[in-house]
């Protein structure tokens, strides 16, 4: 073995956990439902077939909210056991805050349920916040830095869409649903 070859440097790995049936191309996209592009098929609460500080960052767009509390924890321990030291993981989360400033102020335009869904605001607010039902889990800023702390993240951070606090700059690709969201970074 050269020289060159010990100091070789190695490809990012970047998990997508919980990408839907959308596998983003360049990316180690996880769902619980299998299908075209996705590599990992499984629950995460049985454990991701990872080695253990394999991965370099996790983004996880709108899929934490679909786990009951009790399995938010561990769920983020799983994901923390996956990344490497320094490693990131990026949340992207419905904002309740935000929904909630929405629905006392009135904003009716805020919610993104069509009326013949439901016409009242409260309706709107409560259909979005659950996800038509998919949703088990709501989120604040200081919620998910508290269940981030606990899962043993050493530094958690808000960050802007499209924004990153990490030296990863790429992490920001699967950014969306702006307008509802709030984004967190959290380093292992």
């Amino acid at each position: 073995m050269t020289a060159e070859s010990d100091t070789a440097v190695q490809p990012v790995r970047r998990l997508n956990w919980g990408c839907d049936s959308q596998p983003t191309p360049g990316w180690l996209n996880s769902d619980i439902k299998g299908g075209p592009g996705i590599d990992i098929s499984c629950d995460i609460l049985d454990g991701l077939p990872l080695d253990d500080e394999s991965i370099d960052y996790v983004v996880s767009i709108h899929t934490l909210p679909e786990l009951s509390y009790p399995d938010l924890e561990p769920a983020l321990v799983e994901l923390r056991r996956v990344l490497r030291q320094d490693g990131v993981l990026r949340l992207s989360l419905p904002d309740f805050e935000r929904a909630v400033r929405a629905y006392i102020e009135g904003d009716v335009g805020y919610f993104l349920i069509p009326d013949d869904d439901v016409r009242s605001l409260g309706g709107k607010i409560i259909v979005q916040l659950t996800w038509y039902g998919y949703s088990r889990s709501m989120y604040t800023f200081d919620f998910i830095e508290e269940l981030l702390y606990r899962a043993g993240f050493r530094r958690v951070e808000r960050c802007s869409y499209g924004q990153t606090a990490s030296e990863h700059g790429e992490i920001v690709e699967l950014d969306d649903r702006e307008s509802e969201s709030i984004f967190v970074e959290a380093v292992k």
